[in-house]
């Protein structure tokens, strides 16, 4: 097509390895130097992915932005030669500590609940109907074994002596799975019955 780019080959190292990239990423043939990264296919999701390489390949943290301010590969190379002073670092577990800080949006959720006196806003019911034999038991091991490798799963929330709001990571947390009968109750009935505030002192 008449406006098409014309193909430029990578000059040096850094263009070259980021040519790579993404190609890894675009996944849509030969990427040259002057190629737009969203005319190509590229958009958030892979920006996200390529900015992930990127950090991994340079040891340099390029924010998600200079993606979409230097959409080619010759500008992205001048950000990562400039950007040397930001090395990359992959996240680290914190120290055990008996509390540990919320994130702003721990800390929103948190609050908007104890505002809404529970409330059951931000819950997400689902229904899901299993077909053939079912083991209570393997279920219910299964749920300890997910509940005993996600820290998530074994979290409460409470306020410090400044009232500000903390999260506390349990060892073990007590799971015994429970079943209902319908009875007279049609499964809407019992569904909507299950539905209620979380309680966010308890894991």
């Amino acid at each position: 097509a008449a406006d098409a780019e014309t193909y430029t080959a990578p000059r040096n190292v850094t263009e070259m390895k980021l040519s790579q990239l993404w190609e890894d990423v675009l996944k849509n043939g030969p990427v040259g130097i002057h190629d737009n990264f969203f005319d190509r296919g590229g958009h958030s999701l892979k920006a996200t992915a390529l900015v992930s390489r990127i950090a991994k390949e340079f040891d340099v943290q390029v924010p998600l932005k200079d993606v979409f301010a230097h959409p080619t590969v010759e500008g992205l190379a001048t950000v990562i030669r400039e950007g040397t002073d930001s090395p990359y670092e992959a996240i680290k577990p914190a120290e055990k500590q008996e509390t540990y800080p919320v994130s702003s949006a721990q800390k929103r959720i948190y609050v908007l609940q104890q505002l809404e006196d529970g409330g059951t806003g931000y819950n997400m019911p689902a229904v899901l109907e299993l077909e053939g034999k079912l083991t209570p038991e393997r279920m219910d091991r299964a749920f300890k074994e997910l509940i005993k490798r996600h820290e998530s799963l074994r979290t409460s929330f409470e306020q410090d002596a400044g009232g500000d709001p903390v999260q506390r990571i349990h060892d073990e947390v007590p799971f015994t799975l429970q079943t209902t009968v319908l009875g007279e109750r049609t499964e809407q009935e019992a569904a909507a019955a299950f539905i209620k505030p979380f309680d966010l002192s308890q894991a």
